[in-house]
C-alpha cells in the first residue's frame, strides 16, 4: 500500500468533512501530528493475518443475567410489615396527581 503524505489540503478536506475549522497554526500544529498517525497505522500492514477471522466484537458475549425461575416470595403482610407507610393492604406513596 503506498504511503499517504498528509499535506494542508487533505487536511483542510478531514477538517471540513469533520465540521471542524482550523486557524493556521492548527494546521501547522496537527500536519505533523497526522502524518505521525498514519505512520503508526501503517505498520498494521506488515502484520500477517490472513489466518485471523474478523472480530466486531472485542470481547465475548454472553448472558450474565441469572435464569429466571420462580422461588419463594413474601407474603402481603410480610412485605408490609416493616413499614409505617402503608394503607390497608397497600404501600402508600406520595400523590403524583392533584385532586
Amino acid at each position: 500500500m503506498p504511503k499517504v503524505k498528509i499535506d494542508k489540503e487533505l487536511l483542510l478536506k478531514v477538517a471540513k468533512n469533520s465540521r471542524v475549522n482550523l486557524s493556521d497554526s492548527e494546521v501547522k500544529k496537527f500536519l505533523p501530528q497526522m502524518q505521525e498517525i498514519l505512520e503508526a497505522f501503517s505498520k498494521l500492514d506488515e502484520l500477517k493475518a490472513e489466518a485471523v477471522k474478523p472480530s466486531f466484537q472485542p470481547t465475548r458475549i454472553k448472558n450474565v443475567f441469572r435464569e429466571d425461575k420462580a422461588g419463594k416470595c413474601f407474603t402481603q403482610e410480610q412485605a408490609l410489615s416493616l413499614t409505617k407507610h402503608k394503607k390497608g393492604d397497600y404501600f402508600k406513596g406520595p400523590k403524583v396527581m392533584p385532586e
